[in-house]
């Protein structure tokens, strides 16, 4: 199979940053582009959220702009990768109250052929929220998954 367009959600984690390498080194194998993806998950922080900024419908603006800014520095570490090793790439940010849902979306909108994508890796009842899993089940393409 040849690959046009990866799409590789980030969180600006070391884990993402694993799968951000292998996005960017097929993408430049295959000469496709790379479409990373950002998604912040709407509602207030719940067990699976770690310590990351989420949204919610009322915010304040400190929270808001450190959500951007978290954003920008996770899609731009993907865009420096990319432009590294000659990769064409495209970035997309958007709130979802399942990000599962919006990485499938974005792979279908953009024409994705291929998602590439970390997981924590977590067992048991903490599994249950993964994002990784349920992308995995309902995604319209093959999902790469990166431990």
């Amino acid at each position: 199979m040849i690959y046009r367009n990866i799409l590789v959600p980030t969180d600006g984690s070391p884990r993402s940053q694993r799968a951000i390498g292998l996005a960017v080194g097929l993408a430049a194998r295959f000469h496709a582009r790379v479409t990373s993806i950002y998604v912040v998950p709407e509602g207030v922080p719940t067990l699976f959220s770690g310590g990351k900024l989420y949204g919610s419908g009322v915010i304040s603006a400190q929270i808001r702009s450190a959500i951007r800014k978290a954003a920008s520095e996770a899609l731009d570490a993907v865009a420096r990768k990319a432009d590294k090793a000659g990769v064409r790439h495209a970035s997309l940010r958007t709130r979802a109250h399942a990000p599962w849902q919006a990485i499938v979306r974005a792979a279908r909108s953009e024409n994705c052929d291929l998602i590439v994508m970390a997981t924590h890796g977590r067992s048991g009842l903490a599994a249950l929220g993964s994002q990784t899993l349920k992308t995995v089940a309902h995604s319209p393409v093959p999902v790469l998954v990166c431990r």
